[in-house]
């Protein structure tokens, strides 16, 4: 993991110790939020006094705050200017208040971190667009980017992988290359709606590389043969199929939801719609359709027409088990580390830590 020592040495500068002060640098990247137990496992330290000093050192210089989640434990938040500044990164989203909903996903995503510390991540949104655009050469309208409104100027805000899910160079399988790898965070907490709309916020990138790797990240394993499914019937067959194939079945189903012929509607076939309807836009697109619809050109002509657009690409899916650290997302309160809520009351709050690595499954 590329960690700059002297933003490293400057967080020191605030009253940490090394360890801290790294464990600190990468929840500052990457997360935000963070347990104690996470802290833990990063020192390899027990339970005791090294934690608590760490956490009340954060609390008294108003670096963080620590919120309870729902009596089943506190959950860190860094917040402080003053330290993102020490890095140069003071301007990070990580910074803001979220729900519990978006802290559980970060909580998931820095244990995936830690647990795989020797991997060079893009850490910031220029760092992805820098390495997409300048040297992939892909178009910036290609990335997958959100509107905010209100900028500091009053304009609206173009940002890019605004998710912030981990993105580095690794192989796919022993011997190949490394390839960009990009990756979805499933908290536990989500449906799969949401793993589809962010495939669809993607589907543009994923176009332009002509091969890559997607690394779907959880905490339980039952999740991983439906996003599998979902990745394979939505990303991969298309983009290493003849596209031909995949235009016709656009204009055969649209053509039939045009003309309301579906009485009872095909979840496969309204999914594909949508999807589709995103991949094949433009003007192009819809003038074939029109010909073909009304007999003007066969479906010999559109397979011709697309043809030469049959991509040469390689797709790979992945999965990665992260083994929550005392994480209070799932974890009943047992036994812990002495640490300081909002209130200026102490408070301990008591959980069992599940031990074990993350286990990379199968690529």
């Amino acid at each position: 993991m590329k960690m700059p020592q002297e933003q490293v040495e400057r967080i020191k500068e605030l009253g940490y110790t090394e360890a801290e002060a790294r464990f600190l640098y990468i929840v500052a990247v990457h997360s935000g939020y963070f347990t104690l137990g996470q802290f833990r496992a990063f020192t390899k330290t027990a339970y005791g006094k090294r934690p608590t000093s760490f956490a009340q050192k954060l609390i008294n210089r108003g670096h963080a705050t620590v919120r309870d989640y729902m009596r089943r434990g506190s959950i860190f938040h860094l917040f402080s200017r003053t330290l993102y500044g020490q890095i140069d990164k003071d301007n990070l989203r990580n910074r803001k208040r979220h729900s519990f909903d978006f802290m559980r996903g970060r909580l998931v995503l820095l244990d995936f971190i830690l647990a795989n510390q020797d991997l060079n991540y893009f850490e910031t949104e220029q760092d992805k667009v820098r390495f997409f655009c300048g040297e992939m050469g892909i178009p910036k309208d290609a990335l997958p980017a959100k509107v905010y409104e209100g900028g500091l100027d009053g304009k609206p805000t173009l940002r890019y992988f605004v998710d912030k899910f981990p993105m580095f160079l690794a192989s796919p399988f022993s011997g190949a290359p490394p390839v960009a790898t990009l990756s979805y965070v499933d908290s536990g907490f989500e449906t799969s709606s949401h793993f589809v709309a962010h495939l669809a916020a993607y589907h543009s990138l994923f176009r332009e590389l002509k091969t890559f790797r997607f690394l779907y990240i959880a905490s339980k394993d039952a999740y991983f043969q439906k996003a599998q499914e979902r990745f394979r019937s939505l990303v991969k067959r298309p983009l290493e199929s003849d596209v031909s194939s995949e235009v016709l079945r656009y204009f055969k189903v649209r053509a039939k939801w045009e003309r309301h012929e579906y009485v009872v509607p095909i979840t496969e076939d309204l999914e594909f719609l949508k999807e589709a309807r995103q991949r094949f836009q433009g003007e192009q697109f819809d003038g074939v359709f029109e010909a073909w619809k009304t007999g003007k050109v066969t479906e010999q002509e559109v397979g011709l027409e697309f043809s030469r657009k049959k991509p040469e690409q390689a797709v790979f899916f992945s999965t990665f088990l992260v083994r929550l650290h005392g994480s209070p997302v799932d974890e009943v309160t047992r036994r812990g580390d002495g640490c300081m809520k909002d209130t200026h009351h102490r408070y301990r709050h008591r959980s069992r830590h599940p031990r074990g690595d993350a286990k990379l499954l199968g690529a």
